[in-house]
């Protein structure tokens, strides 16, 4: 049985296990930092400390990860950066993504689709490396923002083209 879609099921996958690693970054900072909401101390202050007098349970988690993950006694904005990074992604490649499922259905262009495809994954890839490595502009940064947004503007067009023509 051939595949409807397989260079845009390629390419889900491939944001897939960006997506799951963005995640683990923050998940790993979060538990550096002992940060549990929000993206900085500041979120926090008004929040119990609940590893104070921990359940079962938490006090579980909290023995396990003081032995394999080393904690931060500050917070040096890591965490709100890998936040973003992830917060970015979501906000980005789905739309990314569509655009690929939208045209292999239309049957664009093979050459078109890896296109659009290569560029979204390596443009989010550059973008979170840039967000997560230093605050503010950075090149890898705009590499990604640039990127996305020739996805954007070329996976629009392209839509209404292909849309267009079928009538």
């Amino acid at each position: 049985m051939s595949a409807l879609i397989p260079i845009s099921t390629f390419f889900i996958g491939c944001h897939g296990l960006l997506a799951l690693g963005l995640s683990y970054q923050v998940v790993m900072e979060r538990t550096r930092t002992r940060i549990w909401h929000g993206a900085n101390t500041g979120d926090v202050a008004s929040q119990p400390d609940y590893l104070k007098q921990p359940n079962t349970w938490a006090a579980l988690i909290e023995k396990l990860t003081q032995q394999t993950i080393a904690t931060k006694e500050s917070d040096d904005g890591v965490l709100q950066r890998t936040i973003r990074a992830h917060g970015n992604f979501i906000e980005y490649v789905p739309l990314g993504l569509l655009f690929l499922v939208a045209l292999e259905f239309m049957q664009a262009s093979t050459a078109l689709l890896w296109l659009l495809g290569a560029t979204l994954i390596v443009s989010r890839i550059f973008h979170a490396w840039g967000v997560i490595e230093t605050y503010g502009p950075s090149p890898k940064r705009a590499i990604g923002f640039f990127g996305t947004w020739f996805v954007y503007i070329l996976g629009s067009a392209a839509c209404l083209y292909y849309s267009l023509k079928s009538f």
